[in-house]
């Protein structure tokens, strides 16, 4: 449930590519239209359509910011707000339709940073999305640069450094490495990087995506064993020691 409405120019400045969002809603069309808008931005937003899942998520530590529905299924919206509050500071934007005083209150009570009703503008969510950052004393405009193990990634850029060399890689395989990067230690499944990758789901006999890790696990050299495949799911990219190319 977005609006547009006319928003000026200063409110507008975009986030930096360095930020990472996480969106838990289980309004899909939602999700498609915001992920779109905030790529616009150079900014990678990860959704999850129900509440334990977005949970897991939003715990793990790898997102600079959290949107978080009040209405979910599974786990409800204030709930995942207060278990997310026990063990973590991410900053957190509520967005719900449910706008009287005594929910907005509920959220901000519970942890929320702030608290944007439904219908809104993408462009004042952008706006609010700063806001926090800078309150929280995370970036708003982060560090454009992406630094594993030797691993460099410019987003801004699109380019791809080992050990001071700049690596050729096609618009592709810098989706896959930076996707993969950015859920280090985190198995990521065939389905999941199809969709992300390509919007649609994968099929048994779809092996795009492999061929495109075999040839940049071949264009990493040494650092090619980070991306790990295990066998009948996907991919995980290792940091830290090196490991073997199977498990």
């Amino acid at each position: 449930m977005m609006t547009h409405e006319t928003t000026p120019a200063a409110e507008k400045e975009p986030l930096a590519q360095g930020v990472s969002i996480l969106l838990i809603d289980d309004d899909v069309e939602l999700c498609e239209l915001l992920r779109e808008f905030f790529a616009g931005q150079g900014v990678r937003l990860e959704s999850a359509d129900d509440g334990r899942r977005g949970l897991s998520l939003a715990l793990e530590g790898r997102h600079d910011l959290v949107l978080l529905d009040g209405m979910l299924p599974g786990l409800d919206g204030f709930e995942v707000l207060r278990l997310v509050r026990r063990q973590s500071q991410v900053p957190v934007i509520m967005l719900s339709a449910r706008t009287a005083k005594a929910d907005r209150l509920a959220g901000l009570g519970a942890g929320a940073d702030d608290y944007v009703p439904k219908p809104f503008d993408p462009d004042e969510l952008l706006a609010r999305a700063r806001a926090v950052l800078r309150r929280s004393g995370r970036p708003a405009q982060a560090v454009d640069r992406l630094e594993v193990d030797g691993i460099r990634l410019i987003p801004s850029a699109r380019e791809v450094w080992r050990e001071g060399e700049i690596v050729p890689v096609t618009t592709i395989e810098y989706d896959i490495l930076e996707f993969l990067i950015r859920s280090a230690g985190r198995i990521i499944t065939r389905d999941e990087l199809t969709a992300a990758l390509y919007r649609r789901r994968s099929s048994p006999f779809d092996r795009a995506i492999d061929v495109h890790v075999s040839r940049l696990r071949k264009k990493l050299g040494a650092y090619g064993t980070r991306i790990l495949t295990v066998r009948g799911t996907g991919y995980l990219f290792r940091a830290g020691p090196s490991g073997e190319a199977e498990r």
